[in-house]
């Protein structure tokens, strides 16, 4: 039988993700935790029964002493390629983007955590100042509790679209139930952090338009969703992440 041959697709500082024939392989680096690994495969599971076009999971496996998640391979190209390629498009693509996502949030998966536990997990693990860190426990605790499905990392490098036309969402590793607005903060700071300024504002401009949403509902959960992002401790994210964990009223 012929061996399936074995191409990576990317790496990042805690895992390797590979092409194996129409399948996607991740592994995981040996220290990766094991609670992490099983939960984004359940998160893959219990999304997938939305209906949502998204990869299937296949098998999670463990090679060499580390963790893997296996998944169906989407074969098509990202939506930020697309837009790289013909900027004329933008703001077509950004209106499928929106719609995507809006599409996201009218699911219900009850069984995922909560965002907002996360949120809070997420500022008690930064090195931001105790006060700071308290108001912010404070705003979030006062932030009006749903329960819609939310990606946690929506951004165009995790669409693919098929040949055919096909969108197809990727990477559920960061999914939970919570506020929709939570999570289109989370996509603008993502844009903001790639220095894409420009497309932040077209996009929350335009997700506001189609959803009804008013704006300053959105940014009221900017200073919460950064301070999260600092948990990360990526050094060159913090100087703009501190800005927005500085503004803590939009009124």
């Amino acid at each position: 039988m012929n061996e399936i041959k074995r191409r990576v697709l990317a790496v990042t500082t805690s895992k390797i993700i590979n092409r194996e024939g129409d399948t996607v392989l991740k592994v995981f680096d040996s220290d990766y935790s094991k609670a992490d690994v099983l939960n984004e495969a359940l998160n893959q599971a219990r999304v997938e029964e939305t209906g949502l076009n998204i990869p299937r999971l296949l098998d999670v496996l463990t090679e060499n002493g580390k963790w893997a998640i296996r998944t169906e391979f989407i074969e098509g190209v990202t939506l930020e390629k697309m837009m790289t390629d013909s900027p004329e498009k933008t703001d077509e693509y950004l209106a499928m983007f929106v719609d995507l996502q809006m599409n996201v949030h009218e699911k219900r998966v009850p069984l995922l955590g909560k965002l907002r536990d996360k949120l809070d997990r997420k500022i008690c693990e930064t090195d931001i100042d105790a006060t700071t860190r308290y108001e912010l426990h404070m705003s979030l605790e006062g932030m009006p509790k749903h329960k819609k499905l939310c990606h946690g990392d929506f951004n165009p490098t995790n669409i693919v679209i098929t040949k055919s036309g096909v969108p197809y969402i990727l990477d559920w590793a960061h999914a939970t139930q919570g506020n929709a607005s939570a999570d289109v903060a989370q996509t603008y700071l993502l844009f903001m952090l790639a220095g894409k300024d420009e497309l932040a504002a077209s996009y929350l401009d335009l997700f506001c338009e189609k959803s009804g949403t008013e704006k300053k509902y959105i940014q009221k959960w900017l200073p919460i969703v950064a301070a999260a992002q600092c948990a990360k401790r990526r050094p060159e994210e913090r100087d703009l992440l501190m800005q927005w964990v500085n503004v803590m009223d939009y009124e």
